[in-house]
């Protein structure tokens, strides 16, 4: 906890934290299905503990999948052997049902609960020494599981009567979503918008709708967030991004974390940026190489976190990978950055 502390602060720890998000390698620790493993809190507890132990991780996080907002709202979703689970149909299935659609009620909530008990569990074994990484799906970014990207996008542009009423709908649930996690033991909250990265909408649009959702949620969340984009590109929105009230920025392996690190110093604590996709390839030289390369431009200072670029590391990224990251780190990152331990 005091190396991140630190870390945030914008100085120098001992060593730069890592925070690996190897959200379904639990199961893999358990010897049991990815559908079993998030069918129970204590699962998702034990998992995240183990690999917390093994890669010598920095943090632990009570995120499930992100489809689980959507069971909330009364949606479906399907499971995957080697992947994680996704939504099905979305449950809008026109743009009218807009109109009666009701936020969910966190307190008793079947699919919210064991993501909450997973939560206060993870609490009472950590007791303060790592952080907690609650996660939640922006109330811009949300839709795209609600009502399927093409409905969205037209929502989005042309019918802005019903994207106002959604937008209240999401900022609500999102807003009690993440105060919850919060209050059952959550350090920080990771606010996953990445329908706001200008991979996917011009900054134009953004400064209208996902900036504006974000100031407005991000107001009310009663503890420090980390706006994420899931890869997407950033570095068009990073002043934007400031003004929002978050603390950090996951930003993409595609864009020079050089200049990403400069523009955010002293403002915003860069998380990232390993390629997840591509790390199911690395060799264990390559990986020692590559997260070298990143420590060295990116640590200097402080201001940083060493992590994927998605938020979510692939299932079939192996140990080998994971480890050979870990051992990178904790070989090359310690501060001053560049001397060996």
């Amino acid at each position: 906890m005091e190396r991140v502390l630190t870390a945030l602060s914008h100085k120098e720890p001992d060593r730069v934290p890592m925070f690996l998000s190897p959200t379904m390698h639990g199961a893999k620790e358990l010897g049991i299905s990815i559908k079993d493993y998030f069918a129970k809190a204590e699962n998702v507890v034990e998992g995240q503990l183990r690999i917390l132990k093994k890669y010598r991780n920095d943090c632990v996080s009570s995120f499930f999948y992100a489809g689980l907002e959507i069971e909330a709202f009364g949606g479906s979703v399907i499971f995957f052997d080697d992947g994680p689970p996704n939504t099905g149909l979305p449950f809008l299935r026109n743009l009218r049902d807009i109109a009666k659609l009701q936020p969910p009620v966190v307190k008793g909530n079947k699919a919210l609960q064991k993501m909450l008990l997973a939560t206060q569990m993870l609490k009472e074994a950590v007791k303060g020494d790592v952080p907690i990484i609650g996660v939640v799906i922006s109330p811009f970014s949300l839709p795209v599981m609600q009502l399927g990207f093409d409905k969205y996008l037209e929502l989005m542009y042309f019918h802005e009567d019903l994207f106002i009423r959604l937008m209240q709908i999401n900022e609500s649930f999102c807003v009690d979503w993440a105060n919850a996690q919060l209050e059952a033991g959550a350090t920080a909250i990771g606010y996953f918008d990445p329908v706001s990265s200008p991979t996917i909408i011009p900054r134009e649009k953004y400064l209208e709708s996902g900036f504006k959702v974000a100031q407005r949620t991000i107001a009310k969340i009663k503890g420090p967030t980390a706006t994420h984009f899931a890869s997407g590109n950033c570095l068009k929105i990073l002043n934007d991004v400031m003004q929002t009230g978050t603390a950090v920025i996951g930003v993409s392996a595609a864009e020079d974390i050089e200049l990403l690190k400069s523009t955010c110093k002293g403002k915003l604590t860069i998380l990232g940026n390993l390629n997840g996709l591509e790390m199911r390839s690395w060799t264990p030289e390559q990986t020692v190489e590559i997260v070298r390369n990143v420590i060295t431009k990116a640590a200097p200072g402080g201001g940083f976190i060493l992590s994927d670029n998605h938020g979510e590391i692939p299932y079939q990224v192996s140990d080998e990978i994971l480890l050979a990251i870990s051992e990178a780190v904790h070989k090359y990152g310690n501060y001053p950055v560049g001397i060996e331990k």
